[in-house]
Formats: structure tokens, sequence, C-alpha cells
């Protein structure tokens, strides 16, 4: 279900459906360190994606206000649909 590799690496929900991605996410960021973190979500579609990344930002940021997540996208449009949330945290790699 959570492919967790080894620090400094890069989490992957194993999962299509972006509610149990969120609760995946927000799981890893409840119970472990992770003030600086990456997430791959390239094999979802752009709107799932957007929706994670927005939930999972949120709750990272209320953790670690000074944290950064890296999101590991497919589309440059994630980006584009988020960049007026504002979610200083967040940092979308293609």
């Amino acid at each position: 279900m959570l492919q967790l590799l080894p620090k400094s690496s890069t989490l992957t929900p194993n999962t299509s459906n972006p509610h149990e991605a969120v609760e995946i996410i927000s799981s890893y960021i409840e119970h472990y360190h992770c003030e600086n973190m990456s997430i791959d979500i390239s094999f979802m579609n752009v709107l799932d994606a957007c929706y994670v990344s927005t939930m999972c930002s949120t709750k990272h940021f209320i953790k670690y206000p000074e944290g950064k997540i890296n999101w590991i996208i497919s589309s440059g449009l994630i980006r584009e649909l988020n960049k007026d949330l504002e979610l200083g945290n967040s940092d979308y790699i293609l």
C-alpha cells in the first residue's frame, strides 16, 4: 500500500484513489518526521493530483510551517492550477 524508501528518497502512495492517497500521505506526515519530503503522484490524473497535493500540503504545513514538499507530477498544468492557492511549502517537479 505504501512504498517507503531510504531517507531523502520518494514516497509513493500505491493507489490511484485520491482519497486513499490523502489518507496514506497524511498518516505518514502524522507519524514520521518529514519536514522536507518528496512525493511521487505522477501516475495520477491532473484533477486528482491537484486534490492530493493541496490537501496534503495543507496537512504538512500545519505540522511543519517551515518544511517543503517536492511533488513529482506528470503535467505542468497541476502547478498552474495550484499556483493561486499560494501553498508556500510546495514545489512541483516534472
